[in-house]
């Protein structure tokens, strides 16, 4: 929560991933991206940049001069923000500049992501390269990540030529097919993953590596897949293989080989056991420890699916490793458990398959009259209703792990590129009516940060009904 400054100071950090040879282009990145495209808002600018400091400072000015504040923007782990006010700073303005630098860093991120490499291994695990996002995988992914509501779409396409097989048994056939999948959809979410954390096996070790752009062209332009396949496996075999970690010299003894050098001011690792992370959210949720499945992927995500509790199974991406802190992670998971506990994947499969029962066998003379308009309202009233249960998910998360402020941070850095479409009103509504399980994002985030007392919420699904309808009817406005 942010108060405005008078006379004062205030003071907030940013996380990032960013190697040290990174933190001067992030300066520049804040002036030509941030600073110069309201260049009348701002004066008394100052930019360092050297091998021990990166900094950029300018200060803010009421145009009418109540009030002006001296920003100090230092890079480093973390990025620090000092504001010092003279006269009283608003607040808003205080909690503008918080999120527009944390998308502009953010935004960095990805722009430095592009010409950076990661790599991520299992202890005892095959080592397998990382993929990037591919259509084909995606959609499988979403069948069982986004409560099965993906199905409702696809079984619209596939009864119309079932029917003409199997004629009025079509539909029950259909959704008795989708129950089998269901029953069995932890095993299927298992098949995706790429490796599977374990009590003997429980930690995730990520080696990032920053190359100049120029540098990034002429390495892909010379290495393919399979080399850099060569290189992960060789530095695997050198430390991880042999009980040591991941560091620069062994590192360079690799890289030496292809004709490059490892610069200790380019490289950063880490080492997350996700296990004891998952085994906290299971004790904080009072259940027993789901499987743990890894899928080396670049995109940030995690999914829980399963019948009941019992056969849970948490899938979680390497990149949501890559770009969270311990903290935030956990947060995420605990979104993910109370899914498993409220038998979510259940409650929404009954959801939609009521309705495509009784759309097929009691309102098809309303499907014929008003055609896309129907399917459109339908659609769009099980997604809102599917937008309760997430919201819940938000809310139970935030009661057992008593942090509300870290999920909303994970939710901030997983989604940056919606929240900066979401910050324009005429989008917002938008983002309420898309055909999309989640309620929109700066919604949830700014939910989780009006949180004062966690005793105060009684009835998390109630709760979560009564905010979405509020926030969907503020959005109209």
């Amino acid at each position: 929560m942010f108060t405005g400054v008078d006379g004062g100071t205030a003071y907030f950090t940013i996380d990032t991933e960013l190697t040290q040879d990174t933190y001067g282009d992030l300066i520049r990145f804040i002036h030509r991206h941030y600073l110069m495209p309201q260049i009348g808002r701002f004066t008394d600018l100052k930019i360092i940049t050297s091998d021990s400091l990166n900094l950029i400072s300018f200060v803010l000015f009421d145009p009418l001069g109540a009030w002006s504040a001296r920003v100090e923007i230092k890079a480093g782990k973390p990025i620090e923000v000092r504001i010092t006010g003279r006269g009283l700073v608003p607040p808003q303005l205080i909690k503008r500049l918080r999120d527009d630098l944390f998308i502009t860093v953010q935004l960095f991120e990805e722009h430095a992501r592009r010409s950076s490499f990661y790599f991520a291994w299992v202890e005892g695990e095959p080592v397998v390269l990382e993929r990037g996002p591919e259509k084909r995988k995606s959609l499988i992914y979403r069948l069982f990540t986004e409560s099965m509501l993906m199905f409702f779409i696809i079984f619209i396409a596939i009864s119309i030529f079932l029917f003409m097989i199997f004629g009025p048994y079509t539909p029950i056939l259909l959704v008795a097919f989708q129950f089998i999948i269901f029953l069995f959809s932890d095993k299927i979410v298992g098949r995706m993953g790429t490796w599977e954390i374990t009590p003997e096996k429980p930690s995730v070790h990520i080696f990032h590596y920053h190359l100049p752009a120029e540098e990034y062209r002429e390495f892909r332009r010379r290495f393919n897949r399979e080399t850099l396949m060569r290189i992960k496996a060789e530095i695997y075999e050198r430390t991880l293989a042999l009980g040591r970690p991941v560091d620069c010299e062994t590192v360079n003894e690799v890289f030496s080989k292809y004709g490059f050098k490892c610069r200790p001011e380019s490289m950063s690792t880490k080492v997350v056991n996700l296990y004891e992370i998952v085994k906290r959210a299971a004790e904080k949720f009072s259940m027993p420890r789901p499987r743990i499945v890894i899928a080396n992927t670049i995109i940030p995500n995690a999914a829980a699916s399963g019948p009941y509790p019992s056969r849970g199974i948490v899938l979680v991406t390497s990149g949501l490793l890559v770009q969270l802190e311990e903290d935030e992670i956990l947060g995420v998971i605990g979104h993910e458990f109370s899914h498993l506990k409220g038998r979510d994947p259940l409650a929404l499969f009954a959801l939609t398959a009521a309705e495509y029962l009784l759309r097929v066998y009691v309102f098809w003379p309303l499907l014929m009259v008003f055609g896309y308009f129907y399917l459109f309202l339908t659609l769009t009233a099980v997604f809102f209703i599917a937008k309760f249960f997430e919201a819940k998910a938000d809310l139970e998360a935030a009661i057992k792990l008593g942090s509300p402020e870290v999920l909303a941070e994970a939710l901030r850095k997983i989604g940056f590129r919606k929240l900066q479409f979401e910050r324009m009103p005429a989008y917002r509504l938008h983002e309420w009516l898309k055909i999309d399980p989640h309620p929109p994002l700066y919604f949830r985030i700014a939910r989780l940060e009006r949180i004062k007392d966690l005793t105060e919420i009684k009835h998390p699904f109630i709760q979560s009904i009564k905010d979405n309808i509020s926030g969907f009817l503020e959005a109209l406005r």
